[in-house]
């Protein structure tokens, strides 16, 4: 008789340990089934958009870029432009994202009048320093930002200082790279357009690209993402 006892005491308890662990494993899986549908949406949500109509405005998304940030530039709100690009949160963008602009005409808000420059503070032989000197060279004007001006932070220091930021080409703009895109390294590069191919790709004369940094070389470059134009 006690022998049985024993027995239906053991089995008592492994079967309330047995329920408490099934509870809890019930609990993780619903926990990760919700959090995978979050995810999920998000993740869809970034990149079924659709291609933007001809009239947009194409914005490619670089490091430190939030959607508010991005439709001050172009004179809108961050709801417009979640609305319109099927953005399901407004504070999950991602870099090398094509935002589209509606009926940007292809022209960025400038706001202000440009900064201009006083003189080329980089660098001797950084790509930087290059990029400052012939944009001085063809166009009589420095670049203002000397500061937090790294070559990938070019693009938003040219917003900063009321430059125009295009992802189309034009000759005599700067191309600024972002980190690691058609061959720039972790600061990014820029450098300044030569001549546009008919294939739609630029030819831009670089200093600090390749072996020998302190020679001006050519280099061809095609606009997408991770590429931004800068003038003045």
């Amino acid at each position: 008789m006690e022998t049985n006892q024993r027995v239906w005491q053991y089995f008592q308890r492994h079967r309330v340990a047995s329920i408490a662990v099934a509870h809890v494993a019930v609990v993780g899986v619903v926990g990760l089934v919700m959090l995978g549908n979050m995810l999920g949406m998000n993740i869809f949500g970034a990149f079924a958009q659709s291609a933007c109509s001809s009239n947009d405005r194409v914005h490619v998304v670089v490091s430190g870029d939030t959607l508010g940030a991005i439709a001050g530039r172009y004179g809108t709100s961050w709801q417009k432009l979640a609305s319109y690009n099927h953005i399901p949160n407004a504070n999950m963008i991602y870099v090398n994202q094509k935002v589209c602009i509606p009926g940007g005409g292809g022209t960025a808000h400038k706001g202000a009048p440009g900064i201009k420059g006083a003189g080329n503070f980089f660098p001797y032989g950084q790509c930087t320093w290059y990029a400052n000197q012939r944009y001085h060279q063809l166009h009589g004007v420095y670049v203002p930002w000397t500061t937090n001006s790294d070559a990938w932070a070019w693009t938003n220091r040219a917003y900063d200082f009321h430059w125009h930021v295009s992802s189309s080409p034009s000759v005599g703009a700067i191309v600024d790279l972002q980190p690691w895109v058609q061959g720039a390294y972790g600061l990014g590069h820029v450098a300044v357009v030569e001549r546009i191919l008919g294939n739609g790709n630029v030819v831009a004369s670089n200093m600090n690209w390749g072996a020998a940094y302190w020679k001006v070389v050519d280099v061809e470059f095609r606009p997408g993402p991770g590429v931004s134009f800068i003038s003045y």
